[in-house]
């Protein structure tokens, strides 16, 4: 009985340190996506400031563009599609180009005078914007097409 019950309490505890050990890495882990969301929402704050100054005149509030003239951002193959291929559009400009089976005439002008960071937070908001939901782009993925 004694040995019965001195089993009891070893197993208890062995029990409860595994618990207690596993528990560790979720908070952990819980940590960094809160920080991480974090960074994405401080990101997307960003990003609504680019597209106001820089976008919303020809790419409009909601993100419909101008038909026949300057693209819609809304669940565009463009927008929810390639990251490298939207970065080099924010960077090249574009003329003339048909979106989703649509042609639109207006130029859009290269930004090279954006940094990084604001073509990242800008891309991460039209990107999660508008109706669309896709990853974020990072700063270090904007660093890479810039320097192709």
């Amino acid at each position: 009985m004694k040995r019965s019950l001195l089993t009891l309490l070893i197993v208890s505890g062995v029990l409860l340190s595994a618990s207690a050990q596993t528990k560790k890495p979720q908070t952990t882990q819980k940590a960094s996506t809160t920080s991480s969301s974090a960074a994405v929402k401080a990101s997307l704050s960003r990003g609504q400031a680019v597209y106001t100054t820089y976008c919303l005149p020809c790419h409009q509030a909601d993100g419909g563009g101008v038909p026949g003239l300057n693209a819609p951002l809304i669940k565009t193959s463009q927008v929810l599609g390639s990251k490298p291929a939207l970065i080099n559009i924010i960077l090249k400009g574009m003329q003339g180009v048909e979106i989703d089976g649509e042609m639109y005439s207006n130029a859009m002008p290269p930004m090279t005078h954006l940094t990084n960071q604001q073509i990242a937070d800008v891309l991460t908001y039209v990107r999660n914007n508008f109706g669309n939901k896709a990853s974020a782009v990072t700063v270090a993925e904007v660093n890479a097409v810039r320097k192709k």
